[in-house]
């Protein structure tokens, strides 16, 4: 997976996932994307997509139909089952049954190669701010319940008993909890969290957190490893 070399804040951007077997299209959306308020990366076919989507969050997908193993709208269909993430489709079919089995496998939107990049642009935008805009919710974890608005813990038994988290152990729980159930890698958690991307300082915060989520840090239940790939969140949206 192939990332951009940029100095903005791309945390704050729309993280975008470009899948293209064409490496002209491919790089070619992936740049203009990065040019245009949008942090984008690609990969060159579904199972490298699928590899992308274990190590991070994206707000949308832009992928090829027609591509060599799985294709396009198959992957869709995959994505689709578990995942609300916007998907639109791009193919040099024209035909008004392929939009519509692109639409069925469940794609929000279909874009018809050649097309104008800032076509692209504005289509993503539109998926985008379709997106159903969700308030932060309180999590519970264990015994404890989190506010993503606040850096403390509450005791759901007894609202008075109160532990307070670090500016570092909160970014680390809201980065986690924006994937509840699904595996973070060190790499993206220390994105996320601006820490050293060194494997140490993110195993050595983790650590520290699950002191206070987990009833015993030695066997966690809910901030646990998974090995070789990072950390999962396991938590109740409240």
């Amino acid at each position: 997976m192939e990332t951009p070399n940029a100095y903005k804040d791309y945390n704050a951007l729309p993280h975008i996932l470009v899948v293209d077997d064409d490496d002209g299209i491919r790089e070619l959306v992936t740049r203009y994307l990065n040019e245009h308020d949008f942090f984008a990366v690609h990969v060159a076919n579904a199972q490298e997509a699928k590899e992308a989507l274990k190590l991070a969050t994206f707000d949308a997908l832009v992928v090829d139909v027609m591509m060599p193993g799985q294709n396009g709208v198959d992957f869709t269909q995959e994505f689709r089952a578990d995942n609300d993430v916007p998907v639109l489709l791009l193919t040099a079919m024209s035909e008004t049954e392929d939009r519509i089995s692109g639409l069925t496998a469940g794609a929000d939107d279909y874009l018809s190669k050649p097309f104008d990049p800032r076509e692209l642009v504005l289509r993503l935008q539109a998926i985008l701010r379709r997106k159903p805009v969700q308030k932060e919710s309180k999590l519970k974890i264990g015994q404890w319940v989190y506010d993503p608005s606040e850096m403390f813990l509450t005791n759901a038994n007894d609202s008075n008993d109160v532990m307070k988290l670090t500016d570092v152990e909160a970014n680390l729980l809201n980065a986690l909890s924006a994937s509840i159930g699904k595996v973070m890698s060190r790499e993206k958690l220390s994105e996320l969290c601006d820490l050293d991307p060194d494997k140490r300082t993110i195993d050595v915060q983790v650590t520290r957190l699950r002191r206070k989520i987990e009833e015993d840090s030695n066997m966690p239940r809910y901030l646990q490893t998974v090995r070789g790939k990072g950390y999962l969140l396991k938590a109740e949206i409240l």
